[in-house]
């Protein structure tokens, strides 16, 4: 013991807040490689989420549904503004687009499987669409990318609606990544690639400037498809009151609108974490955008980014939007992530229920892989019916929740019914803080 310690005590260490080990652990990595960190999955900071509110439901001065007894609506419909065909889903809980590349033909289907029996959509993502996913799809989204891999026309007039993907959520601004270990013989010929060599997607589309060129390409794909399907236009969330406002102008069926909680397949951790907007101070705003020009509920919202419970939806569905979309948790349902992997993860280097390692393409699942032991794992029959027990239990929650607050259909919840915990989940939402009448900012 030294002199100091017998007169004043052992003081440990003191651990640096802004040089924290996993910065340390960066700087070095940096230093040692020369190149910036890519990973998958979304945002692992802590944002304000929906965690963050609370429902209100019914007692002396509001009158709730009797449990099972009384019908709750869960339909929507979506794509009413010009399409001749809108989509009608008998829950507002669709999957997010996950392309063929970043997932194995198998979890496609699975995908599709799982979406059809709960009477939902699915969406394809970047790269094309495969035949095990149309098939299975009974309402099927086609995305239409900057990179544009894997596109044309006969494709499009397969689907149901055609997704114009201008950002992810966790990206905006960015392009797509897959990189050359899952780039495999069948990837590379729909996506018109070498096999093996990483694929960097454009940021921004080759044909369209602005909301101006956009409503021409918009009107174009219209053209395509007898004016039958819904088009929708999906935005990372940033600057969401402008950017749906243009988006409606352009003359979008649908706007999804998607947070930095939304997983990507791969992009530097530094986008991943630094860039846009958690999806919760992106909703109101949106919604607002649409009210201010007379067109919220004609034009419907789509939401997305860390979805994963009934509350969840629930939420969303209260602060305006018309349906979300899941893709972690969809994946997660499929059986990705399973502690039953535990020792082939730690053997990449990671555990269960960590997604660094996604975009590896070394998945134990057999979900995130194109490698055809791995992927012949995945039985997409049980798996899509897991994805469909999934959506039936978190569509019961919101339901249940709904029902507390005397709503007879899910799209009835409203703000009115939910109130703020922290300071900063009441100024985004604009809801008052629990215990009070304050709204931050008003």
């Amino acid at each position: 013991m030294t002199a100091l310690e017998k007169t004043w005590g052992y003081i440990p260490p003191r651990q640096s807040a802004t040089f924290d080990a996993h910065s340390i652990a960066e700087i070095r990595r940096a230093a040692a490689t020369g190149i910036y960190d890519i990973r998958g999955g979304g945002t692992k900071r802590k944002v304000p989420h929906f965690d963050d509110l609370l429902f209100l439901g019914a007692s002396m001065s509001r009158y709730p549904l009797e449990g099972y007894r009384e019908r709750c609506e869960t339909s929507v419909v979506l794509g009413t503004r010009y399409a001749k065909k809108p989509l009608h889903l008998a829950i507002p809980v669709t999957i997010a687009g996950m392309s063929f590349g970043a997932l194995s033909a198998q979890a496609k289907e699975a995908l599709g499987r799982g979406a059809s029996l709960a009477g939902t959509s699915t969406t394809t993502g970047d790269g094309g669409m495969t035949p095990e996913e149309r098939g299975q799809s009974k309402a099927l989204v086609y995305q239409y990318l900057p990179s544009r891999y894997g596109m044309n026309p006969d494709d499009l007039r397969k689907a149901d609606a055609i997704e114009i993907v201008v950002g992810q959520g966790a990206k905006p601004g960015g392009g797509g990544m897959l990189l050359g270990q899952k780039i495999s013989d069948r990837v590379a010929q729909m996506r018109s690639l070498p096999k093996g060599i990483d694929q960097r997607s454009a940021c921004r589309h080759p044909d369209w400037t602005g909301a101006d060129d956009l409503e021409i390409k918009i009107l174009e794909l219209r053209e395509l498809t007898g004016w039958e399907k819904p088009i929708y236009l999906k935005i990372g969330a940033s600057r969401p009151y402008y950017d749906v406002a243009l988006a409606v102008k352009a003359g979008a069926d649908v706007v999804v609108l998607d947070g930095m909680q939304g997983g990507t397949a791969a992009t530097q951790d530094v986008f991943i974490e630094h860039v846009g907007i958690p999806i919760l101070s992106a909703i109101r705003n949106a919604v607002q955008s649409l009210q201010d020009l007379g067109m919220h509920r004609k034009v419907q919202l789509v939401v997305s980014g860390g979805i994963r419970s009934g509350a969840d939806v629930a939420k969303a569905l209260a602060l305006g939007a018309d349906a979300v979309g899941i893709g972690t948790a969809a994946l997660i349902a499929l059986g990705d992530n399973d502690p039953r992997y535990e020792d082939e993860y730690r053997a990449l280097g990671t555990t269960a229920g960590c997604y660094d390692d996604w975009q590896e393409g070394k998945d134990p699942a057999g979900i995130t892989t194109q490698d055809p032991a791995l992927s012949a794992r995945l039985d997409p029959v049980l798996a899509g019916r897991r994805l469909a027990n999934y959506l039936k239990v978190i569509t019961l929650e919101a339901q249940t929740i709904a029902r507390a607050c005397g709503k007879s259909r899910l799209h009835n919840l409203e703000p009115e019914d939910l109130v703020a915990l922290t300071i900063e989940a009441a100024a985004m939402t604009r809801l008052p803080l629990a215990g009070t009448s304050w709204i931050p900012g008003q």
